[in-house]
């Protein structure tokens, strides 16, 4: 069967403590390998305000995995997602060429502001070092 790239954002209940998200976190990664899917990338945001209330919570915890997986991986990584109770939010896409070519070139921006910053921090020590 064809794989497919995926990209799946999740809300976990802010309320929990780090080790239960983080427990969260990797039942949903071995839900995806154990699937035949393969994880490409895993973004933790971390906790953030949500923009209205659910289920009478201000404030959730965002993940989002990016993984090659077949079809049949997602009807049971979503049937995963509604079943846990820390989850309060999910949504998962198939992610065209398009998509995946922006995804690069953001990553590739990121990682050369990051070596500039490190270049100037660099020339900066420099400088106080004369």
């Amino acid at each position: 069967m064809r794989k497919r790239t995926y990209e799946s954002v999740a809300i976990i209940n802010a309320t929990l403590e780090d080790e239960q998200i983080e427990s969260t976190i990797s039942r949903m990664q071995e839900t995806i390998t154990t699937h035949g899917g393969e994880i490409l990338d895993l973004d933790k945001w971390g906790r953030k305000r949500l923009a209205y209330p659910i289920n009478k919570a201000k404030s959730g915890y965002y993940v989002i995995f990016r993984f090659n997986a077949s079809t049949n991986l997602i009807a049971t990584l979503e049937r995963n997602y509604r079943l846990d109770e820390n989850v309060i939010r999910y949504l998962t896409i198939q992610l065209d060429k398009f998509a995946l070519e922006a995804i690069a070139k953001q990553k590739e921006t990121a990682k050369n502001a990051e070596a500039a910053a490190a270049a100037e921090a660099q020339a900066k020590s420099l400088e106080t070092q004369v």
